[in-house]
């Protein structure tokens, strides 16, 4: 896919360049906003709403950048604010991420353990704050240092460092007593950037 080719058309008017970009970002966003919301259906919704703003704000990007951290950044913050409203709301029952960050490659033994330990990191990741969790799911799930999440957010590299340090802590303490019977891996990357999804 030519990206600038894309945005060029977008920015004359052109919503077909949406297309090329939809099927170059959607399944990672979808993946990104489902860890932060855990609600795959209202993660659609903000990847798709993100999509739209994208489109609308498309005239004030800069085609020198790389479109996808301008869009992360769309797709984080609406992530956030969606898990924020939702979670005032009506509490969470539970959910599996077995479907959606399972790899084909694993054996069933595999298989079954890896679902367990994505269980145990889901349940604690699930009881943080929506922007402490948003800042596990970019520092490791989407790779980002964490200058770039701060020039993502505009927010100084202090807050960050915060919020990430007290994200590690308040997950160390919920995984604590499952780190002593076998040590638990955070966000397996390889298998969340591998195997199907309808995203």
């Amino acid at each position: 896919m030519d990206e600038r080719r894309a945005i060029g058309r977008l920015k004359r008017g052109d919503p077909g360049g949406l297309e090329d970009l939809v099927k170059a970002h959607q399944v990672r966003a979808v993946r990104a906003a489902y860890l932060i919301c855990r609600d795959r259906s209202l993660a659609e919704d903000v990847v798709q709403g993100a999509f739209v703003k994208s489109y609308e704000k498309i005239g004030g990007f800069d085609q020198g950048r790389s479109f996808g951290p301008w869009f992360t950044k769309m797709v984080v913050n609406d992530a956030i604010k969606a898990a924020s409203r939702r979670e005032r709301t009506t509490r969470y029952e539970g959910a599996s991420l077995d479907t959606l960050l399972e790899d084909p490659a694993m054996g069933p033994h595999e298989l079954l353990e890896e679902a367990e330990e994505r269980r145990r990191v889901w349940r604690a990741l699930a009881k943080l704050p929506p922007a402490q969790r948003a800042a596990i799911v970019q520092r490791y799930y989407l790779g980002m240092s964490e200058a770039e999440m701060a020039g993502d957010e505009k927010s100084p590299s202090g807050t960050i460092k915060w919020r990430l340090h007290a994200a590690r802590r308040r997950l160390s303490k919920l995984l604590r007593p499952q780190l002593r019977e076998e040590p638990v891996r955070a966000l397996p990357r390889d298998a969340t950037e591998g195997g199907g999804d309808r995203g």
